[in-house]
């Protein structure tokens, strides 16, 4: 489709966009046939939706304060919600991250993984229930979990209030982790994990092929 306006900063190449075609197109096409656009033809492009999440994201301006050269911000938020509920934004990054591991010359697929947390504070919008006080850091606001590959590429995250502790949340990401990624069999993290989330194992963690956590000390700095 011929680009008339402006790119932004944020918008995908041409090259970028043909990665992620097959997994868009695909989903509108399943949406089709399940009879949920029966009667309509798609009036908006994909590439242009996905570059209105790309530059909402980038940015992080309210979904009302689109540029008005992308698609209505409702449009642009209903298709995010939906690829968020349908799990096309996981399959994207799995996509992705399956390319630059085999780019790497590694397995598509990770046997490790890497898991730390950090406090952040949050915006004064952000409900007061979804907020919390992390004691040890003496920040309010929200904690990000998360998850990656020994290439720093992101496998899971969780955001969860900042009073909950690595320990409890730790559990629920190796998990994440265990089931998305059968082939990982070991997990590196610092001692914030080390009492609860090293001996609370997934189900793969319980074979004697490897233990389900080596849990080196952070040195001291």
């Amino acid at each position: 489709m011929p680009r008339k306006q402006r790119p932004y900063p944020s918008d995908l190449s041409d090259a970028r966009w043909d990665l992620l075609t097959p997994t868009l197109t695909a989903w509108r096409a399943e949406r089709r046939g399940k009879g949920l656009d029966i009667g309509r033809t798609p009036e908006h492009d994909l590439r242009r939706i996905m570059d209105a999440i790309l530059y909402f994201d980038r940015t992080g301006i309210p979904w009302r304060y689109l540029p008005h050269d992308f698609p209505p911000w409702e449009t642009v938020y209903g298709y995010f919600a939906a690829w968020q509920k349908g799990e096309v934004f996981e399959q994207l990054n799995g996509l992705l991250r399956r390319l630059v591991r085999e780019a790497e010359g590694r397995d598509a697929e990770p046997s490790a993984c890497v898991l730390d947390a950090q406090s952040i504070k949050t915006s004064a919008n952000v409900p007061a229930a979804g907020q919390g006080i992390d004691a040890g850091k003496k920040i309010a606001g929200r904690k990000r979990h998360i998850g990656v590959d020994r290439l720093g590429l992101l496998l899971a995250v969780l955001v969860t209030a900042a009073s909950v502790s690595d320990n409890a949340d730790g559990i629920h990401l190796l998990s994440d982790i265990a089931a998305a990624h059968p082939r990982i069999t070991k997990a590196w993290a610092d001692t914030g994990y080390r009492t609860k989330a090293s001996t609370t194992a997934p189900a793969w963690a319980s074979t004697s092929k490897s233990p389900a956590a080596t849990l080196p000390r952070r040195a001291s700095r």
